[in-house]
């Protein structure tokens, strides 16, 4: 994969998030939001719940952490490269957090800080890693581990909203801050692999 692809997903995924986050500072309530997320609760039923209460698992650090160990142990690139990893890992809730505090939204039915979902971030930012060391497998298995990964990310931002925790734009925030954290740790990645081609001077 060309530093390109990574390139072009960060500044589409900052601006995404920037945009997202001034709409949400300058917009006491974002009429769409409502609208989406009261249409995605009226088609909730109360085994799709439970359903989603297990995928939730899916953006908690208690999967995560053992998950992206499986990452160093699955991928030639990932070991070589384990620094870019963990720092992604660890730096996708350090952003969160901080960011909620300074945004200091409150969640649809509480009045702890929601923007963005740190569940979302810190699964899109997994997803995102996932996405691009799926470059080095076989084409079939790369595309089958990609479609995984996305579906994983959307899965567990429709259950932050189908479980009340967050506004949609709070899990749109969180894939757009995640999957800009995986870009940088791809390009740090790239430039600090040890088998990177060097330019002949």
């Amino acid at each position: 994969m060309t530093s390109r692809v990574p390139h072009g997903v960060l500044v589409v995924t900052l601006a995404t998030f920037v945009a997202l986050t001034l709409a949400v500072l300058l917009v006491e309530k974002i009429a769409l939001d409502a609208t989406i997320r009261e249409s995605m609760l009226s088609h909730a039923s109360p085994s799709t719940v439970s359903v989603l209460r297990v995928v939730n698992l899916g953006g908690n650090w208690k999967i995560l952490l053992p998950a992206t160990v499986l990452l160093l142990v699955a991928f030639d690139r990932a070991r070589r490269t384990w620094w870019a990893w963990v720092a992604l890992m660890l730096a996708a809730p350090l952003a969160e957090g901080s960011l909620k505090l300074a945004v200091e939204r409150p969640r649809p039915e509480s009045a702890a800080f929601g923007y963005p979902s740190g569940h979302a971030t810190a699964v899109a930012a997994y997803a995102g890693a996932l996405l691009y060391l799926a470059a080095e497998l076989r084409p079939r298995w790369r595309t089958a581990v990609r479609v995984l990964a996305i579906a994983l990310m959307l899965a567990v931002g429709v259950a932050r909203v189908i479980l009340r925790a967050h506004w949609p734009s709070d899990v749109a925030a969180g894939f757009a801050l995640g999957l800009a954290l995986a870009s940088v740790a791809t390009l740090i990645a790239s430039a600090t692999d040890p088998r990177r081609p060097r330019r002949v001077q």
